[in-house]
């Protein structure tokens, strides 16, 4: 349907609207629309790589299985790569950071084609044993469809915002059948702020998609059948937070050291045929590796841990040696965090949710083994499992509450609330200690955009800071007389004035405050040049410098400007007068 033709057709509705539905009612209704959306694309998701994988699996006859599982990887990443290229003009961007960007800087307004994108690209790489999660991609999806949603029924910007954390509410609580964890996922990763009305429509828009979830898909992807836990087993939980804090704190180091690396690794077809060999033989090695791995937490939830070296090359030694299971373990919860990290840079599309679920619960079952084999306490390996997922989740994705809820909605362990608590709140406060932002922000606060920090930065991150660069300061160059600059001030707005040399770096800064003696010694005219009267920036501003760091040096300096540059060369200058009108107007669209 053209576009013309679609805005006749719901012009008329919109206006009914305004007439007949006030604003919250109207609200919960879109919240609910939307939830239904990313319900069903959930489902979609997950139900269509489960069912290819079963396909691809079975297709191949078992002697052989296991150099399929070599190949397959790499297959998939080079389909996502052919997808993006062709499909999406060569840009995917991957992850939850891109929304926080969105939301941030653009006012909330998430393309359209991160509609499609996101779960093709990921359907494709997990589908053929693409080390990663469907969360993320899944999450990304519903962001997108309450963003759309949102701006063709014509909401408000904050609004908007909200019904991006509905989408991405919506979209965990389908994928995992759990609608308070995905509610606690919205408001602790993407919103950093939320008042008390706007839970309602996350309530809902998070329950709808679990009932559409419910009703086409399987219940909760793991069981844990529990009814208490030991008070004698408090300390061994607090030693759990610590392990799973040091492994948050390795696997957001090795995620973002690997995506240095594939940043700079040169050309996509060598970059996939790397990547997608690399991770081949990591599954060669460990088979646990392959796809997103919930088989393999599965298998130890049912106290079957040694179904983790079936079908790999050490099964014919598992009864042999009492300490292969453990290497096989260790080595597989290390080396997750590199399997995801080679299927996302080599162009693959999923994420860290995922992962760091798999990789905590492989770490829960170590130091439970560890411990009940070194006969101090012994302790539950099933429980260990399903707190070490709540421990490292909540430190790789610096959300506590998401944590607790999450795991224990989709393993039904409510008896071990406490425990859970323990284990995360310890976990998150370590790895934060470390790592102060999470997998998703870290990239973020590079570029000067802070999502969760306190309201004035946040609302300042939302403003562009090369959008306010003011340009109207007449520039001069240090071989300029006092006889040419007196002409210059008589003709310009401004009193302060850039030195800048013949390639356009910044050298100096003239004031008229500062010169006003000078200009009246009219038999230096020809004599005395801006060099002699310049004086050094008290400071200067980069690009990626954020508002807030801008607005101290002002204040440290008493500055009411500070020119900008980049590499040297000047760009303009940021007036403190300036930034405050665009907050308080930033503000202002905040309160409406």
């Amino acid at each position: 349907m053209p576009k013309s033709s679609f805005h006749r057709l719901i012009g008329p509705l919109l206006l009914w609207r305004l007439r007949h539905v006030n604003d919250r009612v109207y609200l919960i209704l879109v919240s609910v629309l939307v939830g239904i959306g990313a319900g069903l694309a959930a489902v979609a998701l997950k139900s269509s790589v489960h069912s290819a994988q079963n396909l691809l699996y079975s297709w191949v006859p078992e002697e052989n299985r296991v150099f399929a599982l070599f190949l397959y990887p790499m297959l998939g990443i080079g389909l996502t790569v052919l997808f993006t290229r062709y499909a999406l003009g060569g840009t995917l961007s991957r992850g939850i950071g891109p929304i926080l960007y969105n939301i941030a800087r653009q006012g909330s307004v998430v393309p359209r084609s991160k509609l499609y994108s996101q779960a093709i690209s990921s359907f494709l790489t997990v589908t053929f044993g693409g080390s990663a999660g469907l969360e993320a991609p899944i999450s990304v999806t519903g962001s997108a469809l309450g963003s759309n949603i949102g701006r063709i029924l014509r909401v408000g910007r904050r609004e908007r915002r909200l019904l991006v954390g509905c989408g991405a509410a919506a979209g965990v609580a389908a994928i995992f059948n759990s609608p308070i964890a995905g509610v606690l996922f919205a408001v602790e990763v993407i919103l950093s702020e939320l008042s008390a009305p706007f839970f309602i429509p996350l309530l809902i828009s998070s329950a709808t998609a679990t009932v559409v979830s419910k009703a086409l898909y399987a219940g909760q992807p793991f069981v844990l059948i529990t009814t208490t836990w030991p008070v004698e087993a408090v300390p061994s939980y607090l030693m759990l937070g610590l392990f799973t804090a040091l492994l948050s704190v390795y696997m957001i180091r090795i995620y973002f050291a690997s995506d240095k690396y594939f940043e700079r690794f040169p050309g996509t077809f060598r970059k996939v045929v790397f990547g997608g060999f690399t991770l081949g033989i990591m599954v060669f090695l460990f088979p646990p590796l392959y796809g997103e791995g919930y088989n393999i937490v599965e298998m130890l939830l049912q106290g079957r841990p040694e179904g983790l070296v079936e079908g790999s090359i050490f099964a014919v030694y598992r009864d042999e040696n009492v300490w292969l299971l453990l290497l096989v373990v260790a080595s597989s919860m290390l080396l997750k965090v590199f399997a995801t990290c080679v299927t996302i840079g080599s162009g693959g599309n999923g994420g860290m949710f995922g992962s760091s679920l798999f990789t905590g619960a492989l770490g829960g079952f170590l130091l439970a083994r560890l411990i009940n084999m070194s006969g101090w306490y012994p302790v539950s390996e099933v429980h260990f499992v399903v707190l070490g997922m709540a421990g490292t989740l909540a430190g790789v994705v610096h959300a506590p509450l998401t944590a607790i809820f999450l795991i224990a909605e989709i393993t039904g362990g409510y008896a071990l609330f406490v425990p859970l608590m323990v284990v995360t709140s310890s976990s998150y406060l370590i790895t934060k200690y470390f790592e102060p932002y999470s997998v998703y922000t870290r990239k973020l606060v590079q570029r000067g955009v802070h999502m969760h920090a306190d309201r004035d930065r946040g609302l300042l991150a939302q403003l562009e800071p090369l959008s306010l660069v003011q340009n109207d300061f007449v520039p001069v160059h240090p071989e300029t007389t006092l006889g040419e600059l007196v002409d210059i001030f008589r003709h310009a707005t401004r009193n302060l004035f850039p030195v800048v040399d013949a390639d356009n770096k910044l050298v100096g800064i003239v004031s008229l405050d500062t010169v006003r003696d000078a200009l009246f010694d009219d038999e230096h005219y020809t004599t005395t040049y801006v060099s002699d009267l310049m004086t050094p920036p008290v400071a200067v501003v980069q690009p990626e410098d954020s508002l807030l760091d801008t607005l101290s040096e002002m204040e440290h300096h008493d500055a009411w400007a500070l020119p900008v540059v980049r590499n040297g060369l000047y760009l303009g200058f940021l007036l403190k007068s300036t930034i405050l009108a665009n907050y308080r107007r930033q503000l202002l669209k905040e309160i409406e």
